[in-house]
């Protein structure tokens, strides 16, 4: 449609011109009025600017070559219908100048009314009232404030001081109480205000006044606010904004006169009846403003019975039309009922699902509709727990929200500390500066997550999302003292064992218990509620609706899982698999000095008695695995990071051993630490001695893990069980780099398996982006290809994932460079396009080759969309995504089959 108008260069559309399925180009507001037109509902005539106009003005600075004609031809056909002219002296037709982009932006751009107001025709507007020369001044007055205020850029709050004052000499607080001659009088004092900022008087010619609104709100869309929220709502920048100028009626005309909104149904819970809000005597911007207290709509029955039985029907009738939710606003001028807006309303994650439900039970839509009515974001929104703030809570932080969810517990400030405690029963709030791999323990005891540094992408958050523990990071605010047990903030102490409570949605944190409300639909997925039982509406919408998912979805969901109880959970929550098990986890805690012997080996008996005694503990993981997820398949990847991540920072150790040192303690064991440290010291560890390449250089250490994962399985199926392990190699770049490991794994595995009945499959982790691009080569040697799109995205930007975040991240986002970070959201045209290089180069090599994802893109739900349309076997994510994960599995299935209809 815009190439065509293009070619034409059509840029207005009167109403009936138009439909709702022409939001691209008359943006969602023009579109639905030419709907409402159509449908024969009573609307303002008027016209609609084209979103085509707008782009080719802020491209130029000027409004395109036609457009003046095109807009001179439609008012004046405006004007014939009304049977009036645009600021006639006598019988002036007014007209309102309102935003509409394809998706609703409410409030971020511009609306002007009243517009063809002057000196001379403000007195025929008020003859054309009956006399009602106060009605003429408010409105002659509503001009010039949000002209001046949109259009000229006067602040806003000079107006305001200005009414104020006028109020204030009337001796009241309602504007409704300021008569004729009080209106008249803030004319002139808003004519000075306009003519003081803006260094002319305010503009007479009805014509002009309708040019210059038309150019603001154009020019709105680039608005700072505007921008700011489309990268919120990731909105695309180039769509443009049309404009709507509409004839318009009057909800000031008196008592029965009125402005409104109205819903269909609830937008918070999704429950049915009668929802919005009216006011008196008022136009559509006092409602949005509070400048007075609205009504309940149910009032207008009591009002005026006649309109509220007609907006009724209207209202059925546009719900059964749009077939969902609709959002309306409406003006009643002198008892005539005319419908301003409509359009498909915004709503909360819960009444998305129970109105989906709803809908599909009235035979409105059919279930595929009602799977691509609600999303993932939705979901995740459901799952987490939320506080009762019942009471005024006063926060005395603000960090990030990086992990959502509601947590309360008493204050730690080492992993030690949260797992003692919680091993006794206490719920606690891990506390730190920044977290490390050190503190995964504590992590997981923890009820959440409390950092004074990073962001949404750093370790706390990342490790956080993946567990579904709540988290607040970067609230620098809090003077974290480790040592010292406590941290400051807002002038308070807060020490260890005192408890606050954090928000990871909003990020807020709070000094002592604010109460939490469990969520139910964690607890249907737990399965601790039955969906058939419940009187619920949300829990069995859910139910309904992933049950669909399920049913439709070609991709499976696996999840990533290192223990037996996050194995477990995640098989509850739907899981089909395991993608991923971090090995390096294994080492931490108090099997690290194991690991440390390892590294200090200075002989191979040594290093062969360090893997030996690591390896009973390595197969007992793994039966532990293997057993909470009986009979799916579960890929292990061998040991990732550089050793050194095992031992202690290097300039830690080195004080350290300085300070014993300086008092004459045996510091042998430092002393060795910290040359091996120093000896391991990498500038840049992410792309030095680390996955296949330490499998390679240190002997046994990748063969221990082999048979520990192949005897874990033999012993499963020993006892009774299934095992489907699945060996991933991490950080291949080189077909020969797989080959080796495979060949000594082979041998392992058949020397172990016998004639168990055990399959092993052999595969690789593509994170390096020649191993994307040798796809075809390494699939010889591979059985599976995992893509490990954490990495992946680090190496193809040249991001240190660790540093970047916080380093100027946030200033990508604001020049508009990424629309979202490319951690949370796979970036399609760069990573994107390698996965799909070797998704179809390995199979072209191998037909067959299983294909998955186990970075954290596996839960995010535009990336699943990604991978559907890749053609990739799974994904995989952390066990409270998976229910996220199914879900935009399914609904990537229903918009390939083209069942999207809106």
């Amino acid at each position: 449609m815009a190439a065509q108008q293009t070619v034409d260069n059509k840029y207005v559309y009167d109403f009936a011109e138009g439909n709702k399925d022409l939001k691209d180009l008359l943006g969602g507001k023009g579109a639905n009025l030419a709907e409402m037109t159509n449908l024969g509902l009573p609307v303002p005539p008027g016209f609609t600017i084209t979103t085509e106009a707008c782009k080719a003005y802020l491209a130029t600075g000027r409004e395109p070559d036609g457009l003046a004609d095109q807009i001179e031809a439609h008012l004046e056909s405006l004007e014939r219908g009304m049977g009036r002219k645009l600021g006639d002296p006598e019988d002036p037709l007014l007209v309102s100048v309102r935003s509409g982009a394809k998706f609703s932006m409410p409030g971020m751009m511009e609306t002007v009314l009243n517009v063809g107001l002057n000196d001379r025709s403000v007195v025929g507007l008020a003859a054309q009232a009956g006399g009602n020369e106060r009605f003429a001044w408010d409105s002659y007055r509503r001009l010039i404030q949000m002209f001046g205020k949109t259009v000229c850029e006067v602040p806003g709050e000079e107006f305001e001081h200005a009414i104020d004052e006028a109020k204030r000499a009337r001796g009241t607080h309602n504007d409704l109480d300021l008569d004729a001659d009080d209106l008249r009088g803030l004319v002139d004092t808003y004519k000075k205000i306009f003519a003081e900022h803006t260094g002319r008087e305010f503009p007479q010619e009805p014509r002009e006044q309708l040019d210059l609104a038309i150019r603001a709100v154009f020019e709105s869309w680039n608005a700072e606010r505007a921008v700011v929220y489309r990268r919120q709502e990731r909105i695309p920048a180039d769509l443009g904004t049309a404009v709507n100028v509409v004839a318009m009626v009057f909800g000031n005309l008196g008592p029965d006169s009125g402005t409104g909104v109205a819903f269909t149904r609830d937008p918070a819970s999704g429950a049915q009846g009668i929802y919005g809000d009216y006011l008196a005597n008022a136009q559509g911007e006092d409602v949005v403003a509070g400048i007075r207290n609205t009504v309940p709509l149910q009032e207008l029955e009591r009002i005026d019975k006649t309109s509220y039985d007609e907006l009724l029907g209207y209202m059925a009738r546009l719900e059964e039309h749009y077939k969902d939710l609709c959002d309306i606003e409406f003006t009643i001028e002198r008892g005539k009922l005319w419908m301003l807006q409509t359009r498909v309303g915004k709503r909360t994650a819960a009444a998305a699902f129970v109105i989906a439900g709803q809908l599909v039970d009235e035979g409105l839509i059919d279930l595929d509709e009602a799977l691509h009515r609600v999303n993932g974001a939705q979901l995740a929104q459901l799952m987490f727990p939320r506080f009762k703030l019942d009471h005024e809570f006063e926060p005395v932080a603000k960090g990030i929200g990086a992990s959502p969810g509601a947590a309360v517990g008493k204050v730690v400030f080492t992993s030690a500390r949260a797992v003692e405690l919680a091993g006794e029963g206490e719920p606690v709030i891990l506390v730190r500066r920044e977290t490390n791999p050190d503190d995964l323990n504590g992590m997981i005891a923890a009820r959440g997550i409390l950092t004074s540094r990073g962001g949404k992408t750093s370790h706390a958050a990342v490790v956080a999302r993946g567990m579904g523990k709540t988290c607040v990071s970067g609230a620098d605010e809090l003077d974290v003292n480790i040592p010292a047990k406590r941290f400051t903030v807002a002038g308070q102490t807060v020490n260890e064992g005192d408890v606050v409570s954090i928000d990871g949605t909003t990020g807020k944190v709070y000094l002592g218990e604010v109460p939490v409300m469990p969520s139910e639909v964690v607890q249907y997925f737990e399965g601790n509620l039955d969906p058939e039982r419940t009187d619920d509406p949300l829990v069995r919408a859910v139910h309904r609706i992933m049950t669909h998912a399920d049913a439709t979805r070609r991709l499976r969901v696996r999840t990533n899982a290192d223990t037996g109880a996050d194995a477990a959970r995640a098989r509850r929550f739907g899981a089909e698999g395991i993608g991923l098990c971090r090995t390096e986890h294994m080492f931490l805690g108090d099997r690290r000095e194991l690991v440390e012997r390892l590294i200090l080996a200075g002989t191979d008996r040594e290093r062969e008695d360090s893997l030996a005694a690591l390896l009973p503990l390595q197969r007992a993981d793994f039966i532990e695995i293997f057993r909470a997820m009986d009979g799916l398949p579960v890929t292990v990847r061998l040991i990732d990071p550089p050793l050194h991540e095992f031992l202690p920072p290097l300039e830690q150790l080195a004080v350290n051993v300085a300070v014993a040192q300086e008092r004459g303690e045996d510091v042998a064991k430092e002393e060795a630490l910290l040359a091996a440290v120093r000896r391991m010291h990498e500038e840049n560890p992410m792309l030095g001695l680390r996955g296949v390449r330490l499998g390679l250089v240190v002997p046994g250490l990748f063969a221990m893990q082999v048979r520990a994962i192949a005897e874990a399985a033999v012993e499963i199926v020993r006892t009774g069980g299934s095992a489907c392990p699945e060996i991933m190699v991490p950080l291949v770049g080189a077909v020969q780099e797989l080959e080796t490991v495979r060949a000594e794994a082979e041998k392992i595995i058949a020397e172990v398996v016998g004639n168990s009945g055990v399959e092993v499959l052999i595969g690789t982790m593509i994170e390096v982006p020649r191993a994307a691009l040798t796809a075809g080569q390494i699939a010889e040697a591979a059985q599976f290809f995992s893509f490990g799109t954490n990495d992946l995205t680090q190496m193809a930007w040249g991001f240190s994932r660790d540093d970047v975040e916080g380093a100027f991240f946030w200033r990508y986002l604001e020049l508009g460079i990424f629309g979202i970070s490319p951690f949370e959201s796979i970036d399609r045209d760069g990573v994107g396009r390698l996965v799909r290089i070797a998704a179809e180069e390995g199979r072209a090599a191998r037909p067959g080759l299983k294909l998955g994802v186990c970075g954290e893109h596996g839960g995010d739900p535009d990336s699943v969309h990604f991978f559907h349309e890749v053609g990739l076997d799974y994904v995989s994510c952390s066990p409270f995504r998976v229910p996220v994960a199914r879900l935009e599995a399914g609904r990537a299935a229903v918009v390939t089959t083209g069942s999207d209809s809106r």
